[in-house]
């Protein structure tokens, strides 16, 4: 996939919309993706996500809506927490909000809390891509998929090994389980049976 340079195209998403971008915005997103506990919760990932958004383009509604989402939707990362994707969502709102239309923002905020990937009904529309370009990461190839393990484990190198473990088959198998892991034809069409792969060989060496 080619490189993306993160400024250029955090401009030329707001070209899109006709608007310029909210003076400091990139450089607190930038100083959030930046800390130092995070491994895998990264710029790069960010720029990975918006790579196959761009990718995935016919199958979006509101193209602009998906990119801010997923430069937001780990915005708020801290591994003793569990609603950092809820602070997230709510962190796009306050800075979006007064730039964007209600709506608009509103439709951010939900994309943004379809990365939770919680179990039930899959969702659709524009969340259903920003859920799957998520997981994308599941289905890469099997090196790539042993990095993000590795980088996941040393965002929780405070949890002990015995409890990771447990914790950590207990998310993959959770993935495993379902039905379909990625909710589009698109990227089920992609990554779906390389992320069965990569999960239950992960399962099988925790």
């Amino acid at each position: 996939m080619r490189q993306i340079d993160p400024e250029a195209r955090w401009r030329a998403m707001w070209s899109s919309l006709e608007l310029d971008p909210p003076p400091d915005l990139f450089a607190l997103l930038l100083e959030r993706y930046r800390e130092l506990h995070r491994h895998y919760h990264v710029l790069a990932h960010v720029l990975d996500c918006l790579g196959k958004a761009d990718a995935s383009r016919p199958i979006q509604r509101r193209p602009a809506a998906v990119d801010l989402a997923l430069w937001f939707h780990d915005a708020v990362y801290d591994t003793h927490r569990s609603d950092n994707e809820e602070r997230s969502a709510e962190l796009a709102a306050e800075h979006l909000s007064g730039v964007l239309p209600e709506d608009f923002v509103a439709d951010v905020r939900e994309l943004v809390l379809a990365t939770r990937h919680r179990a039930g009904p899959a969702p659709s529309g524009d969340a259903a891509v920003v859920a799957d370009v998520d997981l994308t990461i599941l289905g890469e190839s099997p090196d790539r998929f042993a990095a993000y393990q590795a980088a996941i484990r040393r965002e929780y190198s405070w949890v002990p090994s015995f409890l990771y473990r447990r914790r950590r088959a207990r998310f993959l198998a959770g993935f495993l389980a379902r039905e379909r892991i990625f909710a589009t034809d698109w990227f089920h069409d992609r990554f779906e049976a390389a992320a069965r792969r990569n999960l239950a060989r992960a399962l099988g060496d925790l």
